[in-house]
């Protein structure tokens, strides 16, 4: 079982509230993911579940227990960091059974409980190695064997792929969604990349200043955001926003449109304007046109589109994926 509950948990550093009154459950063996830009508080509410900060007021229950006041080592939970933190004269094994070993648990069970690990994280072969023997992708799944082996109530992982380069944070982007499927264990993320966060999670906590803005599927949060902030955040490349007239043509403050919703004509169009970039990347061409009365909006155009630095295009809005908000950045249903 791993069912947490935040009730009305606040954080405060002095005078300074990082975390205003939140309100949160993480289901039992759902994958969460906490997103946001740098300083939104994911991080900081992840270690305050993990009981590595206290509390300032409300309460966290894990598996219907109170454990606001319970240290960290005993609350059932498993922390995996950005840094390793592997022991650089140990082997895997030692490094994965470590844990296990500083409970006193019995060496048959520690040794079972390695192998089962290792062989999840594909790992067996490299159980004699010290970690400058190991690629960093293979250094985080053992920082991940060590964290299994605890069969911990949920799994928590802060950013733990920032120090792995792009195709390596591929490779365990899928690792890591394997391994939440094999084990169904509840697993909480915490990342910045908005990318990790749609192509991993069941749901999404989007995060700023503290705040929760909204929780949902990744689908949820990209086909109906509930304000702005959520709109630009999720999806890549970012939501255009347009103020003024086109937006007050559908009685709004701002309209919202994503790149890929835009359709792209050399002949004709509701809007025209010339282009001022272009990324060929051969499954899709990106195009950055300014406009006149919109600013340069960002297009994504199919396949290996033909336009040129220059050259005059014509746009149209898909009318069912336009989003609309208020003055106060709220989405308008």
């Amino acid at each position: 079982m791993g069912n947490i509950k935040l009730v009305n948990v606040t954080k405060r550093f002095g005078d300074t509230e990082v975390i205003p009154p939140i309100d949160l459950e993480i289901r039992n063996g759902e994958f969460l993911v906490f997103v946001g830009p740098s300083g939104c508080g994911k991080s900081t509410l992840l270690r305050l579940i993990a009981g590595l900060e206290d509390v300032t007021s409300g309460k966290i229950e894990i598996n219907g227990r109170d454990a606001t006041e319970i240290p960290p080592a005993k609350r059932g939970l498993a922390m995996v960091f950005q840094s390793y933190a592997l022991y650089p004269h140990m082997s895997v094994r030692r490094n994965i059974a470590f844990p296990l070993k500083m409970a006193g648990m019995d060496k048959t069970e520690i040794d079972k409980r390695v192998g089962m690990a290792a062989q999840v994280l594909n790992l067996t072969e490299y159980l004699h190695r010290r970690p400058k023997e190991l690629s960093g992708g293979q250094r985080q799944r053992v920082a991940i064997g060590r964290a299994i082996v605890r069969e911990p109530a949920a799994f928590l992982f802060d950013e733990p792929l920032s120090n792995l380069d792009a195709a390596l944070r591929v490779n365990m982007r899928l690792e890591i969604s394997d391994l939440h499927h094999n084990l169904k264990t509840t697993m909480i993320y915490v990342t910045h990349d908005q990318v990790e966060a749609i192509t991993m999670a069941d749901r999404i906590v989007v995060l700023n200043k503290g705040r929760i803005e909204q929780v949902g599927s990744p689908l949820e949060l990209y086909r109906t955001p509930s304000n702005k902030f959520v709109a630009g955040f999720i999806g890549s490349p970012k939501m255009n926003f347009i103020n003024g007239g086109e937006a007050a043509k559908r009685n709004a403050d701002s309209m919202g449109i994503r790149p890929e919703h835009i359709f792209v004509s050399k002949d004709s169009g509701e809007w025209q304007g010339r282009v001022r970039a272009v990324e060929h990347l051969g499954s899709d061409t990106y195009l950055f046109v300014k406009t006149e009365g919109s600013g340069t909006l960002t297009v994504r155009a199919p396949g290996e589109f033909d336009v040129d630095y220059g050259d005059t295009i014509h746009l149209t809005p898909d009318p069912s994926k336009i989003h609309l908000f208020n003055n106060a950045g709220e989405a308008i249903r």
